[in-house]
């Protein structure tokens, strides 16, 4: 393998991930990270040699997994290897709308055994609860509020002990296919998923001259997750997280105290499962060593 690589110039149509509906918006910043990324994961990738290999792309939601893993895709085909890009997002237990509203489901039950727990139920609180839960308020800035803040503590708990776990997304099944891959599976049946009950099927995937598998996904590194060879961590911060939702319209309250606070335990959950990624990259486009990620994310949080 020659060890100056020189990136190609895209001409022909980039492979994106396998999710029914997802925009995917490719941009000279996706193009540029996928540059800096490319020589260390084609490194990787040929020490391994003809063995099959999973890479995940991972990191907070609208970080730009979707279109770094398509742009990545396009120079292994170039360079001769196939890859097909698997889309996490289609193995939740649930369509989009109605994990959206478990989660609200799971941080209300969560926040009202909070204030069962503290005493502190009573007609009153009851009352002011329901009007801030038909204004979805409840997880607004409690201002004081002593009940509030109990009741948002314990709702964050909970919404914890949810996102990102077997509860909400079907691990075992992500693990099985990668399992298959790694195996040499010719043909996979792979799921896909949109946005309405009916909208569930399966398709079966030539994957006979295939030889990557990247997983583009933001539980991508989970330690739920078997059989990834190469973690790659695209690193940002929640609040830098919003303005990619808002132009991929992820959600329809993308500003909402709610969402920030599910942007903010992703971002811990990442943080936490950081030290096994191979490739990490900061928001800017530098490679980063986990002890450089460690002191970028310290600095981040007494700013």
């Amino acid at each position: 393998m020659e060890n100056i690589w020189k990136a190609p110039e895209i001409t022909g149509e980039i492979p994106h991930g396998d999710m029914p509906g997802d925009k995917v918006c490719i941009g000279d910043e996706h193009i540029r990270k996928a540059q800096v990324i490319f020589p260390l994961l084609r490194e990787m990738i040929a020490e391994r040699g003809e063995a099959r290999t999973v890479v995940a792309v991972c990191g907070g939601s609208g970080v730009g997994k979707s279109e770094i893993a398509s742009v990545l895709a396009y120079y292994l085909n170039d360079w001769g290897i196939g890859a097909y890009v698997l889309s996490g997002d289609n193995y939740p237990r649930r369509i989009p709308r109605d994990n959206d509203l478990e989660r609200v489901r799971v941080y209300r039950v969560g926040g009202l055994r909070g204030l069962t727990a503290a005493g502190l139920v009573s007609e009153p609180v009851m009352k002011e609860l329901r009007i801030l839960w038909e204004q979805d308020r409840d997880a607004d800035k409690a201002e004081g509020c002593a009940w509030l803040e109990v009741y948002q503590r314990a709702g964050r708990r909970a919404l914890t002990g949810y996102l990102g776990t077997p509860a909400e997304t079907d691990f075992d099944e992500v693990s099985g296919i990668l399992a298959d891959f790694h195996q040499g599976a010719r043909e996979i049946c792979l799921k896909r998923m949109g946005r309405e009950t009916t909208e569930l099927w399966y398709d079966r995937v030539d994957l006979s001259g295939t030889r990557v598998m990247i997983v583009e996904w933001t539980h991508g590194n989970s330690d739920e997750l078997e059989g990834v060879d190469i973690p790659v961590l695209l690193n940002s911060t929640p609040a830098e997280t919003l303005a990619h939702r808002r132009a991929r319209n992820r959600d329809g309250k993308t500003d909402s105290a709610f969402t920030t606070m599910v942007l903010e335990i992703e971002q811990q959950k990442l943080e936490a499962q950081a030290h096994k990624a191979r490739i990490i990259l900061s928001k800017q486009g530098e490679l980063l060593s986990y002890a450089e990620y460690r002191r970028r994310m310290a600095d981040n949080q007494n700013a």
